[in-house]
């Protein structure tokens, strides 16, 4: 048989003082006291009553565990332990491994975490946007602007969410502890889950008077201008962030970031690996056999190129520090041209009849 709730039985509320407590068994045992015609049965339940609920530590830790407190031995089958993880899990208190933490310590830390007040401010969301570049951008660095929705600061509360010469009031339905608690009655005693309030959000206030702009919430929806500043090197995945230029916090709490992630835009010449960049160039076949000196295209203008007799096609020529810009650290990747020898499709006459002489003197 289960027994009956120790508050219920002194007939006084759970937020009870000491005080309040004791005068409520005073005047129960007077009244069931079994040498004045009492009740001996209703007398022993007030005494039980009284003895943890007069006690600090025995109070708490009921109000915790219920009647079966974290020490104690306690006999059922399997068929009551069955019931009993369904009535926990069914009640909403997680899964009934949960009961483990409750009777080992975990419980009671959660308790009391769960019993601090939250500020009724909270951080702003950090935003996320993707940015695309050249990659003449990514290897010399840039700076530019972009537009970002997002919450800002409300203007007419100045991001605290009440109208001006408004106060905050506890919360009417937390009473001001920031936390709501459902008991219930199971085989294994009286279960207490604590939950945070959802109408004040764990603060235990709300306003008095809400802003009308805004609605309480200190912020509203907008879309600035950002300035972004682009450090050479970045490549396509790079992520940058841009503190407090994200979400305006709840209630005057601290804006978020902003984390700008950068993608390279395809190049038309240039194909880069690390902060190395390709460039295929094509040369005739007379430039290969007898050398030229040519002009090569960079990502910060042409450069000369010497090419020397007897070049192959697929040789690769390296132009030291014409590469990307190294991210962390100094210096900068190469540029590397890959000649690609052509071959003329249409001949006249004239140059068919001279590379026949040519293939007949080699």
């Amino acid at each position: 048989m289960a027994k009956r709730d120790y508050y219920e039985t002194l007939g006084v509320a759970k937020q009870a003082t000491p005080d309040e407590i004791k005068k409520a068994y005073r005047d129960l045992a007077k009244k069931h006291h079994p040498d004045k015609g009492g009740n001996a049965e209703k007398f022993k339940e007030v005494a039980e009553a009284y003895e943890i609920l007069s006690d600090p530590d025995k109070r708490t830790q009921y109000d915790h565990f219920g009647h079966i407190g974290p020490n104690q031995n306690f006999d059922f089958d399997l068929k009551d332990f069955t019931r009993a993880r369904r009535d926990f899990e069914e009640f909403g208190f997680g899964s009934f491994e949960d009961i483990v933490d409750m009777f080992f310590g975990e419980g009671v830390r959660t308790g009391q975490r769960r019993a601090q007040r939250r500020s009724r401010s909270q951080p702003g969301e950090d935003l996320e946007y993707r940015l695309r570049i050249s990659l003449e951008d990514a290897a010399m660095g840039t700076r530019m602007t972009m537009r970002v929705p997002r919450y800002v600061s409300c203007p007419q509360c100045k991001g605290n969410g009440a109208e001006p010469g408004s106060k905050s009031v506890p919360c009417p339905q937390c009473h001001g502890s920031g936390e709501v608690r459902y008991s219930r009655q199971t085989m294994l005693g009286n279960f207490v889950n604590i939950r945070t309030c959802e109408r004040c959000n764990g603060s235990g206030e709300t306003l008095e008077n809400p802003c009308r702009k805004c609605r309480g919430s200190g912020r509203m929806k907008d879309e600035s201008t950002i300035t972004i500043n682009v450090p050479a090197g970045v490549d396509t995945g790079s992520r940058l962030r841009i503190k407090s230029e994200g979400n305006a916090g709840l209630a005057g709490g601290p804006q978020g970031d902003l984390y700008i992630i950068t993608e390279i835009k395809p190049h038309d010449l240039f194909k880069r690996q690390g902060d190395d960049i390709y460039l295929e160039l094509p040369i005739k076949f007379t430039q290969a056999a007898l050398g030229a000196k040519l002009k090569v295209p960079t990502l910060s203008g042409e450069e000369s190129l010497n090419i020397p007799v007897g070049t192959q096609s697929g040789q690769q020529f390296r132009l030291a520090g014409k590469g990307i810009a190294h991210l962390q650290g100094f210096g900068r990747g190469d540029q590397y041209v890959i000649i690609r020898i052509q071959t003329p499709t249409r001949l006249t006459r004239k140059q068919e009849e001279l590379l026949r002489q040519l293939d007949a003197e080699l």
